[in-house]
């Protein structure tokens, strides 16, 4: 037995190295910086340091008019740094309308920002640090310089009183700290894993006035508008119901190049609703702009009205270069048998009929989905490269055949009645794993016992697409129970493994690597709060997910990836829906913009602007639609 004193002398050494270790990396953190204008992941940037807008902007675009746009649910608050209360429009905690960040993302490119408080940006080696240099010229709205002092304020706060999920994304960092000429430096803490995003979100958050909240208790609620610096302030709240904000005539970045044809509107202003259905009543009628529509149904069969044939009001399917993934598959907990055993999950993926589901209950919105990663070139394509057969190859006689010969796609289906063969392939697959039909019911050959599965969703709509799986199940004898528990209940369930299907909406970013160490990690399944409610462990995916998060070149992000898509797929801990083809955007046609399917989202508050013969086309149509009634 080792001495207690031979054990505590190994815990100081080891805490003195540890403390060492932290010396010496932050020693000279952010010395001799070489800022750029831009920063990329594995990809140059798209926008030159001389550029002076975005392509998505019209740099000459009008200030004027209005920009109405829906919300759902109330407002009680404008503090964006808590999690009490809920949260204003326009006051979100990555920059929002009043507020400025250090840097601006470009939404057409994968991964890329650009300088907005900060004028460059530079990252040290193994990402050991990242370093700002600020624009001298940036000011709040009370004509006060915004300084590093804010900045360093701003993140101190974050870490000490912030809501979870800030002080989780920024838990890598280990010291922010402001040097030389109005610079700022974060420290990433030396003992946790490089986390190859942090360059790309530490500076997507909003910086706050010091001055301000030194006198203010900024862990609690409020209803006073903070002090802020963006390009718009709040005009008037009527707490729950309405916000309105107007543009910053003044406002000091109006004219930086990420900022240059942006912000154009006079006023923009949130109206909220507690009832969809009121919502999509009150579009129609004008008392808002634009929104998203959320539910196939209406996209198919509610945008017929007087005001859509005239031409007023547009219904359009925007292509958006996002990555879509998988739009709420059905996933397995395969710690539970039988769903262990990928003969039984192949066998439940052939009694799910995509085509019938997105015919009968979609209105064939969905396109089929068939990637964890879709719309992206992330996405597993033909058969496995070169590359991706260099990460797959060490792991052949664990991984599936087909991994290596077949693209993976849904199997076939009419869309129209019983597919017999799916049911008889199926049925085939569960007598290889030891289940056959007797008396009406699937049993285990050995111990007689039905086979039966509960399955939950986070809502109505999420069980409701489970419906051709649900009645062939029962044409196989296989006892089902589907339900939306209450939302906390679900979430309970979902942590604790207490279910034997389950729905979830998987969306990766471009930069994937911890999501999908918390979705698909071994180390995560199981754990208290973790994300891996499939709780698939696997050496296999562990060392793909490692191939993703070490990628140092576009290439080698593709074929990880890619292998890792199609490894995920074949193994069947999915039953893969649809995925969205784009953005349903419906909306009264009284703004100008610069249309492209190159961005990841609709620009409408930020990116378009008033039409004034567009608007005046629409006001007189609309008074003549209804003299005509």
């Amino acid at each position: 037995m080792r001495s207690s004193s031979n054990v505590s002398a190994r815990i100081f050494t080891a805490c003195l190295m540890a403390s060492l270790s932290f010396s010496i990396f932050a020693e000279g953190a952010c010395d001799g910086a070489e800022y750029s204008h831009g920063i990329s992941h594995l990809l140059p940037v798209k926008y030159p340091a001389e550029f002076t807008h975005f392509d998505f902007t019209n740099p000459d675009a009008p200030k004027a008019g209005t920009m109405r746009v829906p919300q759902m649910g109330t407002y009680d608050n404008y503090n964006s740094v808590i999690e009490k209360g809920r949260l204003a429009a326009g006051f979100d905690i990555t920059g929002g309308l009043v507020y400025d960040r250090l840097y601006e993302p470009s939404i057409d490119e994968p991964v890329a920002r650009y300088g907005r408080l900060a004028e460059g940006m530079a990252i040290g080696p193994d990402t050991a640090w990242i370093a700002f240099k600020l624009r001298k010229d940036a000011y709040w709205h009370d004509g006060e310089p915004i300084t590093p002092e804010d900045v360093v304020y701003t993140y101190e706060t974050f870490k000490e009183h912030g809501s979870v999920a800030l002080k989780t994304a920024l838990d890598d960092i280990e010291e922010v700290f402001a040097f030389g000429d109005w610079e700022i430096c974060f420290v990433r803490d030396p003992t946790v894993e490089v986390n190859p995003t942090l360059p790309y979100t530490v500076g997507i958050y909003s910086i706050l006035p010091k001055h301000y909240w030194e006198s203010r208790d900024i862990t609690v609620t409020t209803t006073e508008a903070p002090l802020s610096s963006g390009p718009y302030r709040l005009k008037r709240g009527e707490i729950g119901r309405v916000l309105e904000f107007e543009r910053v005539d003044n406002y000091w970045g109006r004219d930086i190049p990420v900022n240059k044809g942006r912000y154009n509107f006079d006023i923009v202003k949130f109206d909220y609703f507690k009832d969809d259905n009121v919502m999509g009543e009150a579009h129609k009628s004008n008392v808002f702009d634009v929104r998203e529509e959320g539910v196939s149904k209406n996209w198919a069969t509610f945008y017929d009205f007087p005001a859509v044939a005239a031409g007023l009001f547009k219904r359009d399917l925007r292509p958006l270069s996002r990555v879509e993934g998988l739009w709420w598959p059905l996933f397995w907990n395969v710690e539970r048998e039988p769903l262990n055993d990928i003969r039984v999950r192949e066998a439940l993926w052939l009694l799910f009929d995509f085509k019938w589901t997105n015919k009968v209950l979609f209105y064939d919105f969905y396109n089929t989905g068939i990637s964890f990663f879709q719309n992206s070139p992330m996405a597993h394509q033909g058969l496995p490269s070169e590359k991706e057969l260099e990460l797959l190859e060490p792991w052949r006689d664990q991984i599936p055949e087909r991994v290596f010969t077949e693209p993976f796609t849904h199997p076939y289906s009419s869309g129209v009645g019983v597919q017999r063969e799916n049911l008889k392939r199926a049925v085939a697959l569960f007598k290889e794993a030891g289940f056959e039909v007797q008396d009406g019911f699937m049993r285990n050959t050995e111990t007689g016992q039905p086979l039966a599965l509960d399955i939950i969703g986070v809502s109505y709509y999420a069980v409701r697409q489970m419906l051709s799986l649900r009645q062939n199940l029962r044409k196989v004898g296989i006892a089902n129970k589907a339900t939306a528990p209450e939302v906390s209940n679900w979430l309970f369930r979902s942590r604790n493994g207490q279910f034997d299907g389950n729905t979830n909406r998987f969306g990766p970013s471009n930069t994937p690597g911890i999501q999908l160490r918390n979705w698909l990690g071994s180390e995560a399944a199981g754990q208290d709060y973790g994300q891996n409610w499939i709780r698939v462990r696997s050496p296999v995916i562990d060392s793909l997910i490692d191939s993703v998060n070490q990628a140092t070149t576009a290439e080698d992000l593709y074929a990880a990836t890619r292998a890792l898509d199609r490894v995920i797929m074949w193994n069947f801990f999915f039953v893969p829906l649809g995925s969205q083809p784009g953005f349903r955007l419906v909306h009264w046609d009284k703004f100008g913009e610069v249309k492209t399917d190159t961005v990841n989202r609709v620009p409408f508050i930020d990116a378009w602007w008033w039409d004034e013969e567009k608007a005046k086309r629409v006001e007189e149509g609309i008074a003549q639609l209804e003299s005509s009634e």
